[in-house]
C-alpha cells in the first residue's frame, strides 16, 4: 500500500524536489508513472472530526483528493475542487494556501500505468451538518472523530491528520 514517512515533513521544504524526482509530466494524468496530486484534510469547524472517503481503487479510507486538472489554477485550487467533487459539500474552504502535507505513496496495479502519487495536502474546513454525497471514485464518504479513525487507513494517516489539525490551529490562531 503506502510507503511513506511516519512523521510529516514540512511540505514547503520538500516541494521543489518533487518536480525533479516525479518528472516533467507529473502534473498531467497521462504524464508518466508518477503523478502530482492534491488533497484536502477536510476538518470540522471545531477540529474534532475529519472527512474521509473509502477509495474505490485503493480499498481504504483516506482524505479526499485527486489529480490536478488543466482547469486548476493552482494546487490549492485542485485540492478544493477535489474536496467538493468527492464529498458533494459546497461550503468547503481552505484554512491556508500553504501545503500541510507532502506524501509520496506507491500504487497498486488497480491504478493502471501510474505507479506513484506525490500528494500535496491542504487543510480545509466544512460543516458536519451539511449533507455529503458519494462520488464515482469512492464507495463511501463519512465524518470520523479524529481520535477514532477507522482501521483500514494507510499506516501514516493518523499522524498526518494530527499534523493537519496542528496546522489548522496554528493558522486559525
Amino acid at each position: 500500500m503506502a510507503r511513506a514517512r511516519r512523521r510529516p515533513v514540512r511540505p514547503s521544504r520538500r516541494l521543489p524536489r518533487v518536480r525533479g524526482r516525479a518528472g516533467r509530466g507529473a502534473a498531467r494524468r497521462d504524464g508518466g508513472p508518477e503523478h502530482l496530486t492534491a488533497s484536502a484534510f477536510v476538518l470540522s469547524e471545531d477540529l474534532t472530526r475529519v472527512l474521509l472517503c473509502y477509495h474505490r481503487k485503493g480499498q481504504f479510507w483516506v482524505q479526499v483528493g485527486g489529480h490536478v486538472e488543466p482547469s486548476d489554477a493552482s494546487l490549492p485550487d485542485a485540492a478544493l475542487r477535489e474536496a467538493r467533487e468527492e464529498s458533494g459539500l459546497t461550503d468547503v474552504r481552505l484554512v491556508t494556501t500553504e501545503p500541510a502535507d507532502l506524501n509520496r505513496h506507491e500504487l497498486a496495479a488497480a491504478f493502471g500505468a501510474c505507479r506513484a502519487h506525490w500528494d500535496v495536502g491542504y487543510v480545509a474546513l466544512a460543516s458536519t451538518s451539511d449533507r455529503v454525497v458519494v462520488s464515482d471514485e469512492s464507495e463511501d464518504v463519512r465524518w470520523f472523530d479524529v481520535d477514532a479513525l477507522p482501521n483500514d487507513v494507510p499506516e501514516n494517516l493518523p499522524s498526518r491528520v494530527a499534523y493537519a489539525i496542528g496546522r489548522a490551529r496554528s493558522a486559525l490562531g
